[in-house]
């Protein structure tokens, strides 16, 4: 064989290769905060997403290879909307599980709604998500669904907790000036008023603020015989408020509650010790508690053992999103359209209990759980 036939015959053979069919793929979108602050927490979520897809390819569930296609959003509300505009540009995507913030999930949303493709947040929990949908300039279908409860349920469970279980009836409120903080603080003081109790001081801080001793010390003197902060915001300040609280001696019977978005590992990180005692809710039940999230937990230790790689509070959540959305495409979504006309009609049993949505797409689950901060051991207890 000459050199020159030689070269003739491999042209050919990359030629066939390159011309065979090409495998088909669908790709579920995992929107969320990767890098940053958040970005630990936007991991555990794509891990989970991820363990999700893994599974469904190798049980072989659909003729087709799933891939989960991680965005990062940065927990920034302009960059979400960023990552919406590429989400809805690739066709192959049929889904997307984000957002984790509040803030992000708000804009992105309204992206989405021009494709349409639908969204399952794992995390967002400020009524808006969903409720903005309802509005009469709202433009394209329905499509934002959630598999948590909303703010106006957590914020209403701690006002009662505090007020009913503690016995506090003077609480000061602070809030991260976001979406999700905001709404939790707003939520909390309309129950915790109208159960009788007063709101003696109300302030805003913002994300990224690192000194607070003139805000508590403002707090713990002038006579306004407050029992207790509540804080509407995320883990970073909420672990700084806990560590220069303590500093100050606002210690038990002085209390510290906040929502989900500060109960994480990594809460331990920026408070240490001082976290000790902190009272955190969470919407749903912890994984741990959950008898139906044995096998996940399971198989997520299994198949992520780093550093770091641990179980955060919400990977069962964007495990349950993804598996919500493979059952809707074993019942004929097979694309953006039917898949947002399928999820509406969701009855899925898994993880989380049943799920089904509301007319806004919100779950009709609305259980939530108070939780108190060991930091011996860095977890969490459930009160009951």
């Amino acid at each position: 064989m000459t050199r020159l036939h030689a070269l003739v015959l491999a042209g050919l053979a990359v030629l066939s290769v390159s011309c065979g069919p090409k495998e088909k793929v669908v790709k579920i979108a995992v929107a969320v905060p990767l890098t940053g602050d958040m970005g630990t927490e936007g991991q555990g979520l794509r891990r989970a997403v991820e363990l999700a897809v893994e599974e469904a390819n190798a049980a072989k569930r659909f003729p087709h290879r799933l891939v989960a296609e991680p965005f990062d959003d940065r927990a920034d509300p302009k960059e979400a909307v960023n990552v919406a505009n590429l989400i809805i540009s690739d066709p192959r995507i049929i889904a997307v599980v984000g957002h984790y913030n509040s803030g992000c999930a708000i804009p992105a949303a309204k992206v989405y709604a021009r494709a349409p493709v639908a969204m399952i947040s794992p995390a967002a929990t400020n009524p808006e998500v969903t409720a903005q949908q309802l509005s009469s300039d709202w433009s394209g279908p329905r499509m934002a669904f959630r598999v948590v409860q909303t703010d106006d349920v957590q914020g209403s469970y701690a006002a009662e907790f505090a007020f009913k279980r503690l016995g506090k009836r003077r609480v000061s409120l602070l809030h991260d000036k976001t979406p999700y903080g905001q709404g939790l603080a707003e939520q909390f003081k309309k129950v915790f008023l109208r159960l009788g109790g007063g709101i003696v001081t109300e302030d805003g801080v913002a994300v990224g603020d690192k000194d607070f001793k003139a805000l508590l010390t403002k707090i713990k003197g002038g006579g306004s015989g407050s029992e207790g902060i509540y804080f509407g915001g995320l883990y970073t300040e909420a672990g700084l408020l806990l560590k220069q609280m303590r500093e100050l001696g606002m210690k038990d019977p002085f209390v510290f509650i906040s929502g989900d978005g500060a109960k994480t590992s990594g809460l331990f990180d920026v408070a240490g010790d001082a976290a000790d005692g902190a009272y955190l809710s969470i919407v749903g039940v912890p994984v741990e508690d959950l008898p139906s999230a044995k096998t996940f937990m399971e198989a997520y230790k299994k198949r992520w053992t780093g550093a770091g790689e641990e179980l955060k509070p919400f990977d069962h959540f964007g495990y349950e999103a993804s598996r919500i959305v493979f059952a809707a495409m074993e019942k004929g979504a097979t694309d953006r359209a039917k898949m947002i006309e399928e999820l509406r009609k969701t009855d899925f049993t898994g993880v989380l209990g049943l799920t089904r949505f509301d007319e806004k797409g919100d779950t009709l689950n609305k259980i939530v759980t108070m939780t108190r901060a060991k930091a011996k051991d860095r977890t969490f207890d459930s009160l009951r």
